[in-house]
């Protein structure tokens, strides 16, 4: 399992996945720790023994377009393909829970090959802003597009 795809899925279908449960996301920003510090190199090698489960440690902030504090945290078993994330994942906005899961994402999906695209504002050829990408600190900023 690799920190980087942890962090990016999760930031990816969180966001999803909250606005689906009401909440308007502003912003999430999501850090990934695998346990042991292992990660899966790129390209990837053979996969570790199943009797050695990994569990990647999430953290994510954010803040709604109303100024309070998002948070979705857990643990994560399984990333499938930038798709999907399997464990046991939490979140909150303001002092409500908002969202429990053990699946964000669809994991019968195509994996996808597609890269991080800047959103687009419709007003400036796309000038709304740049999205980050996955840096060496494993943090992923996401802004919901379509808003």
């Amino acid at each position: 399992m690799n920190s980087a795809s942890v962090a990016l899925t999760t930031d990816q279908t969180g966001t999803r996945a909250l606005e689906r449960a009401g909440v308007d996301v502003q912003w999430l920003n999501c850090a990934a720790d695998v346990e042991g510090g292992a990660t899966t190199p790129y390209p990837a090698s053979p996969a570790p023994s199943a009797s050695v489960p990994q569990v990647a440690r999430v953290d994510c902030r954010g803040r709604t377009a109303g100024g309070k504090e998002i948070t979705l945290a857990g643990k994560v078993t399984k990333e499938v393909n930038g798709q999907c994330v399997r464990g046991d994942l939490t979140g909150k906005a303001g002092d409500k829970v908002v969202l429990r899961t053990d699946v964000l994402g669809d994991c019968t999906a195509a994996p996808t090959t597609r890269g991080v695209t800047p959103p687009t504002d419709g007003n400036n050829g796309g000038g709304g802003g740049v999205r980050p990408t996955v840096t060496v600190t494993v943090t992923v900023t996401g802004y919901p597009r379509g808003k």
